[in-house]
């Protein structure tokens, strides 16, 4: 399938369809979520509750299913009494569950080392660890993810062109393609540096098949595909979240959602090939999203 992911990502006037936010949805099942595991706390105890999400999303056309692997660590399921072994197992089920619920292609989830700590640290980056510290962090749940078999492994909502550095090097070697996608804001990335820099770290590495960005405002999309393509050649991946904002002291949203699937015809048109929705956005806009993406073909 990995092949079969590539040469699908090459056609031309063709956009694949990404899922949507994990944790929303699973919200809307009635699931609590406050725990520090986050999503991932389901594999372990309703790892039922997942399939359902990943089934919605391919219910309303997401070719892609992203893993609930976003926030699965060994040192986080090691503090909820986890251990290595549970945890390789369930780090496997979220690739299992994701190809089960019955989307065309499985991306597991790589997310910053900021979002195990659980504190809002992956909206900001600068952790002070080094990049040998972030690398050796990365690297085991990469490979147990990689041996499960996914099409791709998608390293995301990263804060850092420092990390991103980081786990392309812990995901070297394992044969399975990537895509770089940086949580950004205000035309850089949550610590600050160029996005133009960010992306030039993907070009000329063979392993990513996209680059691009996810959890960012919708309104600041388009420039953000437009300069991922200048720079680095490659098919772009976005998938927005929805537009309001995450306070992550009162761990709770604030202002208006302006998420509109109207946007994606700019996104394919700047050099999407990936495109969907992150935080907040469900089942009915990824369903919006794939009406527009099939009008435009």
């Amino acid at each position: 399938m990995v092949d079969g992911f590539a040469a699908a990502l090459r056609q031309r006037g063709n956009a694949l369809l990404l899922d949507g936010g994990m944790s929303n949805q699973l919200e809307s099942q009635g699931n609590d979520l406050t725990d520090a595991l986050w999503s991932a706390r389901l594999l372990a105890d309703d790892p039922d509750q997942i399939l359902r999400t990943h089934a919605a999303y391919a219910a309303a056309g997401a070719d892609v299913a992203i893993t609930a692997s976003y926030q699965a660590s060994f040192q986080g399921f090691e503090k909820a009494g986890i251990d290595r072994a549970a945890a390789e197992a369930l780090l496997r089920r979220s690739v299992v569950l994701a190809r089960d619920a019955g989307s065309r292609f499985v991306a597991a989830s790589i997310g910053p080392y900021g979002a195990v700590l659980a504190d809002g640290s992956e909206y900001r980056g600068r952790y002070g660890l080094t990049k040998r510290e972030l690398t050796d962090f990365h690297r085991p749940r990469a490979e147990v993810l990689a041996s499960a078999g996914p099409d791709v492994l998608a390293i995301e909502t990263v804060p850092d062109a420092d990390e991103a550095e980081a786990v392309l090097d812990a995901v070297a070697g394992l044969g399975v393609p990537v895509w770089l996608s940086y949580s950004t804001a205000n035309g850089r990335t949550r610590a600050g540096q160029p996005l133009a820099e960010a992306f030039a770290l993907a070009r000329g590495n063979d392993q990513v098949l996209a680059v691009g960005v996810n959890c960012l405002a919708p309104e600041e999309a388009t420039d953000a595909v437009a300069l991922a393509a200048e720079v680095t050649g490659k098919p772009v991946v976005v998938y927005p979240n929805s537009g309001e904002g995450w306070d992550a002291e009162a761990r709770s949203w604030t202002g208006p959602a302006t998420f509109d699937a109207a946007r994606v015809g700019a996104w394919v048109a700047a050099g999407a090939r990936l495109v969907g929705g992150c935080c907040r956005v469900g089942p009915d806009q990824i369903r919006e999203l794939a009406l527009v993406l099939r009008t435009a073909s």
